[in-house]
């Protein structure tokens, strides 16, 4: 594809997937400690803008969460009327996406649960929204703050023009009457987990992307999700900091038939942002993935749609289980919403409990009818699942990948594999006592030969939003679920030689949950 000399340059991000890597020897050899007293504050804070209240209405529509779950990919302009959402409606997308559902008090201080899974609930991801007028608000830039529902305006007047040039004219954000922007502040994940944390921005912002798409389709809004657009246009824009945040997404949400208007100019912001902690620690290779996989310019943000279609991954079939998902008549009826509010990381998995083959088929199924992405095609998907089967009725114990076109998973190695599953999930018990670990892995050099470093951000993401899938197909169908980091290198070395030459992306086990004893 067309793109900067950066982009192109696919060694930087092949250097930092290597150096990231978890190995043994790297976990012996780390010696990174907590410093609980410099933990960042889990929100970004303008403690000088007036805030603007958020709708807290939030009864549950009547569609199942697994029904939504069944909209597939691909990117769609509406034919019908106009879609635009109003105060209200957009609460609920962003109180179901990224809004506190629940707080949990422990002896270091109070933790404040959102609505999807992040790694180390650190929450690191912001949204940001760019509008027209809609009923309610006004036009402007506005940063959601989950910490009191509420948004602060950043900039005044309608700006949606500057997405549309950055995104070199994609049609979805040229339609809509908000997109919403997600952007990573680095340190409050960084904090914790070095410089693997840029990796962490795709995976958590997958899972609020996975809530964020899901919840739009409830109300209507047909959101896609846009990642080819000029970085630093969009993140001058906002107000970032370079070095410290990256742009990682538009969404735009909703349609209208009229483009907007030429845009404002958009003057340097110097807003005032609360401090996250007393100091902070820069990792040099966050900021120079995320400069390398930048692009540049509007003709690269075209070049990067041009080239998304669909890679045919072709393997010999060995023994296939044929799967059997539930029809939509015998699906669980509870909402997607009530779904979000008890979803959780589960901490402890009953060994001895299993879950059905019909329910395993289910969260496949509904996790692979597609993202509605621009680097995917219609249907297309740059991930493929592998499973550890440890309990799952109906099927034996052991090693298998998911064929996604024949609805099957294919025997790779049979027997009892709790010992390594545990090993390659980090050495935790959770991994050896799920029902069932499905790992997220992709041809990354495929997929950098063709979007270039860019394509590192891509495939992360939607590993990451197949994970929340998983997550909201299991508890949609009330058994567990828990994402966990893995061992890399050895998760390809033991689904090989099927799995030769791909990368682990993202890993969530299943099953029932249990008390701590």
């Amino acid at each position: 594809m067309e793109g900067s000399l950066h982009n192109l340059d696919t060694e930087v991000a092949r250097f930092y997937h290597e150096s990231t890597k978890h190995t043994e020897w790297s976990l012996r050899m780390n010696h990174h400690l907590l410093d609980f007293q410099n933990q960042p504050t889990p929100f970004k804070i303008y403690p000088t803008l007036e805030s603007v209240s958020l709708v807290r209405d939030f009864a549950p529509r009547a569609r199942p969460a697994l029904s939504v779950l069944s909209r597939g990919g691909g990117l769609t302009l509406p034919t019908e009327e106009e879609r635009v959402p109003d105060l209200g409606v957009l609460s609920r997308v962003l109180f179901y996406s990224a809004g506190i559902i629940k707080r949990k008090r422990y002896p270091g201080g109070d933790v404040y649960f959102r609505a999807y899974p992040n790694t180390g609930a650190l929450y690191h991801i912001d949204l940001y929204l760019v509008c027209g007028d809609i009923p309610g608000l006004s036009a402007g830039i506005y940063h959601f703050g989950p910490h009191d529902f509420a948004l602060r305006r950043l900039r005044q007047g309608d700006y949606r023009e500057v997405l549309v040039e950055a995104s070199g004219e994609e049609e979805h954000v040229a339609r809509a009457p908000i997109t919403l922007v997600s952007a990573s502040t680095y340190w409050r994940n960084a904090w914790k987990y070095q410089a693997r944390a840029y990796r962490h921005c795709f995976w958590d912002a997958g899972t609020l992307h996975a809530n964020l798409l899901a919840i739009a389709e409830a109300e209507g809004l047909g959101a896609s999700v846009v990642t080819g657009f000029v970085d630093r246009r969009v993140e001058q824009l906002l107000g970032l900091e370079p070095a410290r945040e990256g742009a990682l997404t538009l969404v735009p949400l909703g349609y209208t038939s009229q483009r907007p208007a030429l845009a404002p100019a958009a003057m340097e912001l110097e807003l005032k942002v609360q401090s996250l902690s007393r100091t902070e620690v820069d990792y040099p290779a966050i900021g120079e993935m995320h400069a390398a996989s930048s692009l540049e310019s509007a003709g690269q943000a075209t070049a990067w749609r041009d080239v998304a279609s669909k890679d045919e991954l072709l393997a010999a079939p060995g023994r296939c289980f044929p799967l059997e998902p539930f029809r939509d008549e015998e699906l669980p009826s509870e909402p997607l919403e009530s779904v979000i509010l008890r979803r959780g990381s589960t901490r402890y998995f009953d060994r001895k409990a299993s879950i059905s083959a019909r329910q395993l088929a289910t969260v496949l199924d509904r996790t692979t009818r597609g993202v509605a992405a621009d680097f995917l095609g219609a249907g297309g998907s740059r991930i493929d699942l592998y499973l550890i089967v440890h309990s799952v009725e109906g099927l034996p114990s052991g090693s298998y990948y998911y064929r996604r076109d024949e609805c099957a998973l294919e025997l790779l190695q049979a027997g009892d594999h709790r010992e390594v599953a545990g090993r390659l999930g980090l050495f935790q018990e959770l991994a050896a006592d799920a029902a069932v670990n499905v790992y997220c892995m992709t041809n990354l050099d495929s997929a950098l030969a063709r979007f270039g470093n860019r394509g590192y951000r891509a495939v992360q993401l939607e590993a990451g939003i197949l994970g929340g899938r998983i997550y909201l197909s299991a508890y949609a169908q009330r058994f567990g679920a828990t994402g966990l980091t893995f061992l890399d290198d050895e998760v390809t070395q033991f689904f090989s030689p099927h799995a030769e030459g791909k990368s682990a992306m993202f890993l969530t086990a299943l099953g029932r949950s249990r008390k701590k004893s």
